[in-house]
């Protein structure tokens, strides 16, 4: 299985430390795109460090960011969003499968 990783605001540590990856607990802060709601019924996830970058720069939650490595996810589970190609998982991770790769980055600039 490959290690994925997935960006959120520094405000959805907490809440993703206690109860995982799971979009419909999306509330604290925005996501990264700056978006309100879920924009698909699971969390995308990247997995090349290229990407990771792409999606940190992208910010648009009006903070900070944090890297979650995610492990243990099949990839023939991920699907494919119908806005861009982007992937995501349309399950919960659960919070043992995370670990906090990187913390507190404000990188802008689009």
């Amino acid at each position: 299985m490959t290690t994925h990783f997935h960006v959120s605001s520094v405000h959805n540590r907490e809440s993703i430390s206690k109860y995982g990856l799971d979009w419909r607990r999306m509330g604290a802060a925005p996501g990264i795109a700056g978006s309100r709601q879920p924009e698909q019924p699971g969390c995308f996830l990247v997995d090349h460090e290229s990407d990771v970058e792409w999606f940190v720069r992208m910010n648009n939650t009006g903070g900070a960011v944090d890297v979650w490595e995610v492990n243990g996810v099949d990839v023939s589970e991920l699907v494919e969003s119908p806005e861009g190609g982007y992937l995501y998982l349309p399950t919960v991770v659960p919070s043992r499968q995370l670990r906090l790769a990187q913390r507190d980055l404000l990188l802008t600039g689009f």
